[in-house]
């Protein structure tokens, strides 16, 4: 850069203290951090009481971690002043409220660097706290504090809220002690297509009661301007929707409905293994070679894809598992159409045909096919209402864990279904029974 002018160094700027309070006044660096000496820039030697001056009793030293610089820790050794009036024979310190709350570990620059570094750059509270050269615990309850206060204690965050989310997550991964938290989310933003979803909160367990008694606490006049409800199949959620929030829509949103018709596939595919074989899958059996195939979208389908399918179908043994890829494939589609009155019609349909003529030994779609009926109000209620699926809640939840294996192979909203060669010649396998899928 040409005419370059740069500032005289200095060191409280460099390390963000000018807004804080303390100024520089000497460093040691060692090997395992670095120590800034400072003391408070404002003499507060006026005594609140009389409006004397104080007497100077020396200093106290305080210690803060610090926001790290130079791939080490870095704490401020504070040079409080401490002083007395005569008079009133009262005692105080310099304010240092601006640089730290009282009897804090760490200044405020070291939480907002703590704060970010979890929620922004996704560090665990160990890397943050070697970063901080402080124990856990401090780390932890620190963060912990900081995020209530910004974040769970604004009561902004619950303003222009019309569309929610709800969701369960696995926190805890051990013998004891409640592992599910419940996981609410602003689904407006998505919706209106403003910017991604927003995290308004997560409670300790997973129950209609720990929804029901969140949503109760809500101020009358924001629970009225809720207008759709985003959750998967979890009757609980549903229940306490349907009292706390009597105006809402509860929508079960693409996301959890896929799923369901995924999870019923694989079911079938390991009963009709089991049946064949006796065993669970191996690496040359033809059902568990599929597995991945069976779960990818029509149009994604490769020409070797497509042989394997047909290969697989050709046996009268896989049958079931044919008819129950067919529904499958059927929802997808549906939910691909972008024209949402063709394609509420074409799933109102086949929950039908799912709810009539499933015969008896498709156990997995008959149970299937009593889920979607008991739930078809809510299914059908998401291609009235566009952008509230609850995919966000669950990304958030497992943090952005991926869709992997819940049968979203390849799918995007507004995507309309197309073939390839192979699949436009040989068609879509439609063998012993009206459920398989007709694109």
């Amino acid at each position: 850069m040409l005419n370059a002018t740069f500032g005289a160094p200095d060191l409280t700027t460099f390390a963000g203290l000018e807004a804080l309070g303390p100024i520089v006044t000497g460093q040691r660096i060692a090997a395992d951090r670095a120590v800034l000496e400072c003391r408070v820039a404002v003499i507060d030697d006026v005594c609140r009481d009389c409006g004397d001056r104080g007497r100077s009793l020396g200093t106290q030293s305080r210690y803060l971690a610090h926001e790290p610089f130079g791939c080490r820790p870095m704490t401020l050794l504070v040079r409080v002043r401490r002083y007395r009036c005569d008079p009133c024979d009262r005692f105080w310190l310099d304010d240092l409220r601006a640089a730290a709350d009282p009897r804090a570990k760490l200044s405020r620059g070291g939480l907002a660097w703590a704060l970010r570094a979890l929620v922004v750059d996704h560090l665990s509270v160990s890397r943050i706290a070697a970063g901080l050269g402080v124990a856990w615990n401090t780390a932890n309850d620190a963060v912990l504090t900081e995020g209530h206060r910004q974040l769970i204690n604004d009561p902004a965050r619950f303003d222009g809220v019309a569309v929610i989310g709800v969701d369960e997550h696995v926190w805890r991964h051990t013998r004891f002690g409640d592992k599910y938290v419940t996981v609410i989310i602003d689904l407006t933003p998505v919706r209106d297509r403003v910017g991604p979803a927003r995290l308004l909160d997560m409670v300790p367990g997973r129950s209609k009661a720990v929804f029901k008694t969140w949503l109760s606490e809500r101020h009358p006049s924001w629970s009225q301007r809720i207008e759709v409800v985003a959750m998967d199949s979890f009757s609980g959620f549903k229940t306490a929707a349907a009292e706390e929030l009597p105006t809402a829509t509860a929508v079960m949103d693409p996301f959890h409905v896929v799923k369901l018709a995924g999870d019923a596939l694989d079911q079938c595919r390991r009963r009709i293994q089991q049946a064949i074989h006796g065993h669970r899958g191996h690496a040359g059996d033809p059902l568990y070679m599929s597995r991945r195939v069976l779960h990818t979208g029509l149009e994604l389908l490769t020409d070797r894809q497509w042989d394997r399918l047909d290969a697989l179908f050709d046996a009268d043994d896989h049958a079931e598992v044919e008819v129950t890829w067919g529904v499958y494939q059927r929802m997808i589609t549906a939910y691909r159409n972008p024209n949402r009155a063709i394609a509420k019609a074409d799933f109102a349909a086949l929950i039908e045909s799912l709810r009539t003529g499933v015969p008896a030994t498709l156990v997995e779609l008959r149970r299937l096919g009593r889920t979607l009926n008991n739930r078809a109000h809510d299914i059908l209620a998401f291609f009235d209402r566009p952008g509230t699926s609850n995919g966000p809640t669950e990304a958030i939840c497992e943090s952005g864990g991926g869709w992997s294996g819940t049968g979203w192979s390849g799918w995007k909203s507004g995507q309309t279904p197309r073939m390839s060669a192979a699949s436009s010649r040989r068609g879509t396998p439609d063998r012993g029974s009206g459920l398989a899928c007709t694109s």
